[in-house]
């Protein structure tokens, strides 16, 4: 089961480029951190058309000069182009190191959810709260049984299916984290550094 778009930029290409490509959703998931979904899942798209193609190999084998570049030439892929070329470099090299390139294989391979688990939280970047958003979409958007378990009782990216579901669950959590700088606390079942 693959669906035809993951709705969690607003942009038709963006999306449907994240739903039919493994490697643009990881790099789409590594690179949202401090900016807001929409960016960070745009910046597949935008590094697709500035590389030519998303291939593991090939961007694991990349200049870092030339891949920073690529993440800031206007519109800037993300706020922190560098730190981010260096995680996506890292990323595409775990890619073609441990899947062959073919970054489905990551969860079409893993025998469990501690297996998937494991496999997710190797990627960089990737910590508590990614290990959930990613399990949620896999297990919601792509019919990944190892990825059920991951799932949490709270809402996370998983439950994104439409652009008015996105509006809805970025409303909430930022209700939710207002509701807590009030209350001097944090939760870990919104606690994240992205601002979706």
């Amino acid at each position: 089961m693959t669906p035809k778009a993951l709705h969690f930029t607003g942009n038709p290409e963006a999306d449907e480029l994240i739903a039919r490509d493994p490697l643009a959703l990881l790099i789409g998931f590594a690179i949202d951190q401090q900016v807001p979904v929409q960016t960070a899942f745009s910046g597949p798209l935008k590094l697709q058309q500035r590389l030519g193609r998303l291939d593991a190999v090939a961007i694991a084998s990349m200049d870092p000069d030339a891949l920073e570049a690529a993440f800031q030439e206007k519109p800037a892929v993300h706020r922190f182009p560098g730190a981010m070329a260096k995680r996506v470099r890292e990323l595409c090299a775990l890619v073609a190191s441990e899947y062959g390139g073919h970054a489905d294989r990551l969860w079409k391979e893993a025998a469990d959810g501690d297996e998937l688990e494991r496999r997710i939280r190797a990627l960089p970047g990737y910590g508590d709260m990614k290990v959930i958003a990613l399990g949620s979409v896999l297990a919601k958007h792509f019919g990944v049984e190892a990825a059920r378990p991951l799932v949490p009782a709270h809402p996370t990216l998983g439950d994104v299916d439409s652009p008015e579901a996105l509006e809805e669950y970025q409303a909430k959590k930022r209700a939710h984290k207002a509701e807590l700088r009030a209350r001097g606390a944090s939760s870990p079942q919104w606690r994240s550094s992205s601002t979706r």
